[in-house]
């Protein structure tokens, strides 16, 4: 079986497994060996509860058990998957290992950015393997460009903690976390000093567009991460 048709259904499978993580890991609740339930009757879950999307559109959005609505949380995590696979095919074609790497790279930015956006916090135990992990792939892909994407990672993390330190100074509050400056180092890790401009310009034209989406006024905050996730995917994908 090729990439065409493990890799979407391989991203369906992980959404789901993400809805998971999102919703357990902020609480500090188990993820690897505890059983799915209904959150409002905490009723086990079997096999055929658990299938992504069909699941869902056979029980209408509702519990078996209780009839409580399961909200769409779960199929648009799933569906994210899907589309974070079906994009990583299109552009890089199916063939070779990149497909692969970019599709694990998408899906570990949509937790985090999902994360992100529900408790405005990026995990070290995310941003820090990325930022590990995309030096390790440049290394694999091309050994020359590493100490780029090295630098680009240091300038990246640097550059967001002294716009911070700036706001800082000006507005007497925080702009940007320390998550999103690490998350901004990785994705320098993945993509190099050349691609590093058009992370930010991309994330602070989805954090704006984002921010407007959600009717936010100047003075409420906005979670960075989901935007900064978009843009850092997008430049890995047409040019990193």
């Amino acid at each position: 079986m090729n990439a065409a048709i493990t890799l979407p259904l391989l991203g369906l499978i992980v959404g789901s497994w993400l809805g998971v993580v999102v919703r357990r890991w902020p609480q500090g609740r188990a993820m690897a060996w505890a059983r799915s339930q209904c959150d409002t009757c905490s009723h086990v879950l079997g096999v055929g509860e658990l299938v992504p999307l069909v699941s869902f559109a056979l029980q209408r959005g509702r519990c078996r058990y209780c009839g409580a609505r399961i909200g769409w949380f779960h199929p648009c995590i799933e569906l994210a998957g899907l589309s974070i696979a079906v994009a990583a095919l299109l552009v890089d074609g199916g063939l070779g290992p990149r497909v692969w790497l970019d599709a694990a790279l998408g899906w570990a930015l949509l937790c985090a950015a999902w994360i992100d956006a529900e408790t405005f916090r990026l995990p070290d135990l995310l941003t820090l393997p990325l930022l590990l992990a995309g030096l390790g792939v440049t290394y694999l892909e091309d050994p020359s460009a590493l100490y780029n994407h090295a630098a680009a990672a240091a300038l990246g993390y640097l550059g967001f903690r002294g716009l911070d330190a700036l706001y800082r100074r000006a507005r007497g509050r925080g702009g940007l976390g320390q998550g999103d400056a690490k998350l901004l180092a990785a994705a320098g890790a993945w993509v190099g000093l050349a691609a590093l401009p058009w992370v930010i310009t991309g994330a602070g034209v989805a954090g704006i567009v984002l921010a407007l989406a959600l009717g936010r006024r100047a003075n409420q905050p906005v979670p960075f991460g989901p935007a900064l996730a978009l843009a850092f995917f997008a430049a890995r994908l047409f040019g990193g």
